[in-house]
């Protein structure tokens, strides 16, 4: 009897085309095999010969296991740390229904706003609660975290001055600031000529030299602190003021924008999304009107689509460092997007009450565990406070007694001095958590207290008359309907059917790897092994991340040839950031702090100009050829032109046309010989996993975009992460953190709040990593190569491809030409694009790298019947076209112009057009088997833009 074959390879699951559909598409585009395709598309200066040597694959059944023992490495302790990071309680309705559905974790950021209408009204509804809690009129949807957000607030502040003619370059910062926060703080001030003080609010001397502040509320002390005066005073020289404050504590608070804050940021990290070792969360950032055009990242717009009809768009800064380049105010592209939406649907779901008696709750117990410490003798040195209590002991063995019993119970304080013990109270707090801490103390100390811990009556409120607010909050109907499990599983429902997602079909948008994220990868990231870990937990508590990082980064280093890697990095542009840093200390070490001109190609990114800018450096841009490929000549000569200073090039690779550049070694060598460093932007690493190593090709750093090569998903505009991998001479650069030990011997500061990013999310690289494998991995390469191809193949005749390589291929994506349309049929690209989604279909990449044209990249997810299935559709697009061109079809009243079409009008009484309804909905054959709608027609920017609503406004749907 034969030995039966187990072919559980999750490779299997993850690629798409399988072995028959790849031989017929190796046909189509005149290869014999993969291997041939790869010698043709790939330049033989960076293939390597060296084979992608991991860890043999794991079944998804064995990844669990293995998952599992690594969770269990990890110890569950009760956590009164604080410092911006607190145990919660996530409503099963926002766990099983938002972060564990792909519906909410796999779409793309809203660019298509005609087919994210779902996401985008819960992220205004992120900005409405942003609005409410801080007394500020605008709010954007979402930051990285609060270090990044205060830093964002700085910048903003410090540039607003500056448009203003005003040249103060001092920011006052408050000692009480989080320390992780004023960390982020320096790393970021240092470059742009700010100079930071930091000091006790009370020492504040101002003059004009200053352009703003920031303070904490409540303290990270844990004190409530009236900053009246200190405003007042900042006012007499135009001090701009910022103001990071807990949100949760808001319900209790007079609100920053009440007292005088020009901008409010924070985390929302309370509001329902666990601690997950440091992220990911949502940061806020809320300020007043006259900011509104310096407000960093994507803010949520109301507006009005062809109809008439109310639709939701982003607003204003989308995208704005792709436009400004090396002017951007800020390189910030990615939200916290999912994040956000799990923090609105916390507010929708509890509502104003339920949120404010929650945060009372909090306070109770931290008021009734301050009276019984004050009972006990002990002192307490908070008078005003909202959850967090701050002990002095006489002497330091006091200290380390209570520790040492804390930590047999499995309890975590803050030890912020030899002599002090601070204590966070949380949501998931208990009054027998109470009376077990007060336990502890008496036993530690030997106090023999005995006084019975209870549900006992008393004024316990600690907060000053004056800054108890008074305002209401969350009033719009969204924040007032949906407080039963039933209701706000229907309205998530409702929004979810107003999105398109990778469960919708395809997302082939060029430079983003829209792949497939698998249910086996995200299975961790819901396990409170893994949620219930704080990042300033010791480290001993944290044994299972910490393998996890260190087998993730080894498994990074093998698949880019560098020797070092630093996961602190929340985003690919903030890699950027800090790849850009890591070089700069690196060229002062060698005393030659005078390199600050980076080179960088025309087509590239636009983050990276500005993460250059914001980095301290110059840029130059380097020409790039008809073909798409940098200008050798130009480089040359721009890199001699300024060896002396040069620090860097930043370059793109695959280029960001989508091409092998054939010179890309030479290109590497003419940087060296003149001084500088190659910085290699990781976008397109999916083209090069297992074929070519970065770091043999010439590049000295290299960010890895997890959310995209290693199927972290994109949650409709984050989570991301991007991680710097470095040659060996970087290591010593590393990022380091003020809790933690990171980084090298000679760190840069940090340049995230938490001192690995977001570790809750590298658990779903890492099983992708495990499960794939050397071989699974490459063998993804080869397959992103091939189906990037076979489109070129089956759509050239119809959409010319604007570049190829030396030998005919592309690279894991493609630019296609769509211009010549304008002039034949005066159908744009944006037609093209929003007639796909008639067809069912997210469109591709718009205008980027190239005004006027398509970039799309399929990934190795999509099987051949996708691929086969998204060219019907356009070739079918490209027939509507021809029909306009033959005059068949009205040149403004078409399918195309009038794209995409509700169902509203599509069943409507009267119908106006010289096209049939069946054209306009069901213009292939497959969409009568499965057609998904969407629920507004083509949206009015200009006029969102120019009456800007960012908030909910009152509507039928809500009354």
């Amino acid at each position: 009897m034969e030995t039966p074959l187990f072919n559980d390879k999750f490779v299997n699951r993850h690629v798409g085309p399988d072995e028959s559909d790849i031989k017929q598409m190796c046909d189509t585009i005149a290869v014999s095999s993969l291997d041939e395709l790869v010698e043709k598309a790939l330049p033989e200066s960076i293939r390597s010969e060296k084979k992608l040597e991991l860890d043999e694959p794991l079944s998804e059944y064995h990844m669990i296991e293995r998952l599992t023992e690594i969770a269990n490495e990890n110890k569950l302790f009760k956590n009164y740390i604080g410092l911006g990071y607190y145990p919660v309680i996530l409503p099963g309705v926002i766990r099983r229904n938002i972060l564990e559905n792909p519906d909410w974790y796999t779409p793309y950021t809203p660019y298509q706003a005609e087919i994210s209408q779902g996401r985008l009204e819960a992220l205004l509804n992120f900005q409405t609660m942003i609005i409410d809690m801080t007394g500020l009129p605008i709010a954007n949807a979402s930051l990285l975290d609060e270090a990044t957000a205060a830093a964002e607030a700085m910048a903003m502040l410090f540039n607003f001055q500056k448009n203003g003619k005003k040249n103060a370059n001092k920011f006052f910062v408050s000692n009480d600031v989080f320390p992780q926060t004023i960390e982020v703080l320096k790393t970021r001030s240092e470059p742009i000529g700010i100079e930071l003080v930091i000091d006790e609010p009370g020492n504040a001397r101002f003059d004009e030299s200053y352009f703003g502040l920031i303070v904490q509320y409540p303290a990270s002390s844990g004190k409530i602190i009236d900053y009246s005066e200190l405003f007042k005073k900042a006012d007499e020289f135009g001090i701009l003021k910022a103001v990071a404050a807990d949100l949760m504590s808001l319900t209790l608070l007079t609100p920053p924008g009440e007292f005088g804050a020009d901008v409010a940021v924070g985390a929302t990290q309370r509001f329902g999304v666990p601690m997950g070792f440091g992220g990911p969360h949502a940061a806020y950032f809320a300020t007043k009107e006259e900011y509104k055009r310096f407000v960093p990242g994507r803010i949520i717009g109301v507006s009005i689509d062809r109809h008439g009809n109310r639709a939701l768009r982003m607003a204003l800064q989308t995208r704005e460092q792709h436009i400004k380049r090396e002017h951007a105010t800020s390189n910030i592209c990615t939200s916290q997007a999912l994040l956000a939406v799990m923090a609105s649907m916390y507010a929708v779901y509890h509502g104003p009450e339920g949120i404010k008696n929650i945060a009372e709750r909090i306070h109770y117990l931290t008021s009734l565990l301050n009276s019984h410490l004050k009972n006990m003798g002990l002192n307490q040195l908070n008078d005003f406070y909202f959850d967090t209590l701050l002990i002095k002991f006489k002497n330091p063995s006091e200290v380390e007694s209570v520790r040492k019993l804390a930590l047999e119970r499995k309890i975590n304080f803050r030890y912020t001095d030899a002599d002090k013990i601070s204590i966070s109270i949380s949501q998931a707090t208990t009054f027998e958590d109470i009376a077990e801490i007060v336990e502890i103390f008496d036993k530690a100390l030997g106090l023999s207290y005995s006084t019975k811990v209870d549900k006992i009556e008393f004024d316990y409120y600690a907060i000053p008359d004056k800054l108890k607010r008074r305002s209401p909050y969350l009033t719009h109907p969204v924040f007032n309907k949906y407080h039963s499990e039933t209701e706000l599983m229907r309205y998530i429902k409702s929004l979810t059917v107003k999105d398109f997602s990778l469960t919708t079909s395809m997302i082939s948008l060029g430079s983003c790897t829209m792949k497939l994220n698998a249910a086996t990868e995200m299975f961790g990231i819901s396990w409170e092994e893994f949620t219930e870990i704080h990042p300033f937990a010791p480290s001993d508590q944290a044994e299972g991340y910490f393998r996890i990082i260190k087998e993730l980064g080894d498994d990074l280093m093998k698949i880019t040839g560098f020797k070092g890697i630093s996961f602190q990095p929340n985003s690919g542009a903030q890699g950027e950031y800090t790849g850009l840093m890591v070089i700069r200390a690196y060229h002062k070490s060698r005393g030659e702090g005078n390199r600050n001109i980076v080179l960088i190609p025309s087509s590239a990114h636009g983050t990276n100009p500005a993460s250059a800018v914001m980095a301290g450096n110059k840029v130059v841009v380097v020409k790039c050829d008809e073909n798409g490929n940098i200008d050798l000549n130009d480089l040359k000569s721009k890199a001699e032109e300024h060896k002396d200073n040069l620090s860097a090039l930043m370059v793109t690779y695959p280029s960001t046309h989508g091409v092998f550049e054939e010179d890309i070694v030479e290109i590497c060598k003419i940087i060296h010989d003149n001084g500088g460093q190659v910085y290699m932007d990781g976008a397109n690493l999916n083209a090069l996993v297992g074929l070519a190593y970065p770091a043999e090709i010439g590049a000295d750093v290299c960010h890895i975009n997890l959310h995209k090569t290693f199927a972290i998903p994109h949650g409709g505009g984050g989570p991301g992460m991007g991680p710097i991998a470095v040659a060996e001479h970087l290591k010593p650069f590393l990022p380091g953190h003020p809790l933690v030990k990171t980084g090298g011997e000679n760190a840069i500061s940090a340049v995230s709040a938490a001192p690995f990013g977001s570790p809750l999310i590298l658990i779903i690289s890492y099983a992708y990593i495990k499960m794939m494998g050397g071989e699974g991995l490459t063998h993804a390469t080869k397959a992103a190569i091939l189906n990037a191809n076979y489109l070129k193949e089956k759509l050239k005749s119809y959409f010319p491809v604007l570049y190829s390589g030396k030998r005919g291929f592309v690279a894991h994506e493609l630019i296609f030409d769509t211009r010549k349309f304008k002039q034949t049929a005066k159908i744009d690209v944006d037609d093209i694009a929003k007639r796909l989604m008639d067809y069912g279909f997210h469109a591709p990449t718009v205008s980027f790298p190239v005004p006027g044209t398509l970039m799309v990249e399929p990934t190795e997810s999509e099987s051949k019947y996708e691929l086969d299935r998204f060219c019907d559709a356009m070739i079918s697009i490209y027939n509507e076209i021809k029909e306009i061109e033959e005059g068949k079809f009205d040149a403004e009243d078409n399918v195309l112009k009038n794209a995409p079409h509700t169902p509203f009008e599509l069943s409507a009484d009267e119908w106006n057009h010289s096209y049939t309804r069946t054209k306009a909905a069901f213009p292939v054959d497959y969409l009568k088997i499965y057609k998904p709608w969407v629920s507004v027609g083509r949206i009015n920017n200009a006029y969102g833009d120019r009456n800007l609503i960012c908030s909910c406004p009152p509507v039928s749907q809500y009354e």
